[in-house]
């Protein structure tokens, strides 16, 4: 079987998805660098093909935008649609030689969209927080929410990740407002923080919001999430081969609970005795129907809510790259990268695609 891998060599996913295929006793994946890809690399012609992110790199971040970008400094929140065009046209090229590719470019472009996704998911049914129609500022942000009577949203670039961008927006009776947001504003730009910031003037909110809209809006509803003790909770589901195998709960004193902003990792037993079985047998049940509705993608990592009350759930974003949960095992004691090279040698893949 032979392997290739997109991606950053120096990458923990690449090494780890490297390290498991090794385990297996298979031969040792190539890795195809995005640089090399984006100046114009030739296709495999045969075996797997895995497309992994561009990750964190300056110089392919560059590249990936075209022709006269400039390099994004430290933290900068730059060119995101073009990011996403340069990624998805260099994917599909990269796939269009004799190699089958385990992550379709066609679900690539959907699932890096949060647009595109929300919008397949809920036209197939699946649970999802209502969406504003697009907005391209501030001003017909608030708007929108006046007339769907909404105090409460999430405003996502729809090409962003890791919570890059993202504002948890209320705004109170009477005007007062409060956005909660890993952006740092400052009079060169918007940059991501670790730490996150509580704006609470309009100028201040409204500045961001108009500096990330050109790249394009995605706004949902903000609904009320389940609790554990004194945290909101969510999950992380890795669905591999079209069954959910790895789940990470996170968990936050803040709206947004991404592991990377401090957040923890809570306890998975306790969360599904809250839930019930019934409840947690219908949420993967769901987390299946979302990798359904993407049969071109080995793995997709789906990040679902239980609603206050546990009685419901909804998929807040589905993940084209999210299957980096270390230390996290399947029932078979396998990783999610073991666990994925295990569906190919195994034939459940193929199974699954069929």
């Amino acid at each position: 079987m032979r392997l290739t891998v997109v991606g950053n060599p120096a990458n923990r996913r690449v090494r780890s998805f490297t390290e498991a295929a090794l385990a297996a006793g298979l031969d040792r994946p190539a890795v195809l660098p995005w640089r090399d890809v984006l100046a114009g690399a030739a296709p495999p012609e045969s075996g797997l093909l895995r497309i992994d992110s561009p990750g964190e790199d300056a110089e392919v971040d560059v590249l990936l935008r075209g022709p006269g970008a400039r390099a994004a400094r430290d933290g900068e929140i730059l060119g995101f649609a073009a990011a996403h065009a340069g990624m998805v046209a260099a994917a599909t090229r990269i796939a269009s030689g004799g190699a089958e590719p385990l992550n379709d470019p066609a679900d690539i472009a959907v699932l890096c969209d949060k647009r595109d996704c929300h919008a397949r998911l809920a036209a197939a049914g699946i649970p999802v927080p209502e969406a504003l129609p697009p907005v391209h500022g501030y001003a017909q942000l608030r708007a929108a929410m006046a007339e769907a009577r909404w105090s409460r949203v999430f405003v996502k670039p729809a090409h962003g990740s890791s919570a890059s961008g993202v504002l948890a927006l209320a705004v109170a009776p009477g005007g007062r407002i409060r956005a909660v947001t890993p952006v740092e504003l400052t009079p060169d730009g918007l940059f991501n923080s670790l730490r996150l910031s509580a704006y609470t003037t309009e100028a201040e909110v409204a500045t961001i919001v108009d500096r990330l809209a050109p790249d394009g809006l995605h706004v949902e509803r903000w609904l009320p999430k389940a609790t554990l003790g004194d945290r909101v909770v969510d999950l992380r589901v890795v669905v591999i081969a079209g069954r959910p195998t790895h789940a990470v709960v996170r968990s936050s004193r803040s709206p947004l609970t991404n592991l990377h902003l401090g957040n923890a990792r809570g306890d998975l037993a306790a969360l599904r005795a809250a839930a019930g079985p019934a409840a947690w047998s219908a949420a993967m049940a769901t987390c299946e129907r979302v990798a359904a509705r993407f049969p071109g993608s080995l793995h997709v990592g789906v990040d679902l809510m239980f609603l206050s009350g546990w009685r419901r759930h909804a998929v807040a974003e589905v993940n084209a790259f999210g299957d980096l949960i270390p230390g996290v095992l399947s029932e078979g004691g396998r990783d999610t990268y073991a666990e994925e090279i295990h569906a190919l040698v195994s034939g459940r893949w193929r199974a699954c695609v069929r």
